[in-house]
């Protein structure tokens, strides 16, 4: 009774909301205090939850990314949350928003878009905190210059999400470079395989195939460079495309004790249907679909380290 109450008076809200028009700060607002209070509700089954899917919650993130992050960060009892967020368009909608507009911590946002900083400035304050703009096209070559570059602060929060190279951005970070580590992975590649995309520079995922299916990395592949990276793997999101890491220095059985880790298919069977034709249409492919389209791409298999080109059919 109490959640149709609820799912009545935002609905409300939301009816309001368009009557009035209001602008974009005033309506991201409200969403904010809405989101406080989702959290606030959430927190009081932090100890018991078994699936980071329990904790969700959207506030600015893509998915359910704030709640999550909240949680974790809840449960390591970060007394910081300083953060970095390569991947992030003009920061509206972002795994650390929500992070920097509800702590002002210190903060560096990556990524490589037009007047950048001026896209940002309407969505946060910047006197609050210590928020570290650099509008750059980030790969393996300059992702250290840039971290040396921009962040004299321990990291708390990690995320990387750029539909691209992934992979080998992340082997050049130094290991244990944060508490919590976000990473996109591609669950098209399924539960199996241990691939990604070749380290192409200027990689850009509908041309790689236009179908844009073929980019980033497989779980498999992202689960076992984070375990060398000094991480263990914590989870995904619902829309199965974001997994989560924590450092080992935070022994999962005590910070974690009733956190179920799935077999591997229950995190890359995503619902998600953004493929395109060749006219750049979605084409809404499910299922089995989805790989078929991109089977004769080539990708990296670094399975038993082999590092060799194949395409995606010889490996099925």
């Amino acid at each position: 009774m109490l959640k149709k109450i609820c799912y009545g008076l935002i609905r409300l809200l939301v009816l309001i909301i368009k009557k009035l028009k209001f602008d974009i700060q005033s309506f991201d607002k409200i969403i904010f205090c809405i989101g406080h209070v989702q959290i606030s509700k959430n927190r009081d089954k932090y100890s018991e939850i078994t699936d980071l899917t329990q904790v969700e919650a959207k506030i600015f993130s893509q998915n359910g990314e704030d709640g999550i992050i909240d949680y974790l960060s809840n449960r390591l009892k970060l007394s910081s949350k300083n953060f970095v967020e390569i991947g992030v368009g003009n920061y509206r909608e972002s795994n650390t928003r929500f992070l920097y507009n509800t702590y002002h911590p210190k903060g560096l946002i990556v990524d490589y878009i037009d007047n950048m900083q001026a896209k940002v400035k309407p969505f946060v304050n910047l006197w609050k905190g210590d928020l570290r703009i650099c509008n750059k096209k980030i790969d393996s070559d300059n992702i250290l210059e840039v971290i040396n570059k921009w962040c004299d602060f321990k990291i708390d929060i990690f995320s990387i999400d750029i539909d691209s190279i992934d992979y080998w951005i992340i082997k050049k970070l130094k290991n244990n470079i944060s508490k919590i580590f976000i990473a996109e992975y591609n669950p098209v590649f399924g539960p199996y395989l241990e691939v990604t995309v070749p380290n192409i520079p200027g990689f850009e995922r509908n041309k790689y195939h236009y179908s844009n299916l073929c980019y980033g990395m497989s779980l498999r592949a992202l689960i076992n460079l984070m375990d060398r990276k000094n991480y263990y793997f914590i989870g995904t999101n619902l829309q199965k495309i974001n997994a989560f890491f924590v450092s080992k220095d935070f022994n999962k059985k005590k910070f974690f004790p009733k956190i179920i880790i799935k077999r591997l298919e229950n995190y890359t069977n995503s619902n998600i249907r953004d493929s395109r034709d060749k006219f750049n249409n979605l084409s809404y492919l499910s299922g089995d679909e989805k790989f078929k389209v991109i089977q004769e791409c080539d990708v990296i298999n670094l399975k038993d380290n082999q590092n060799v080109i194949s395409t995606l059919r010889t490996l099925k």
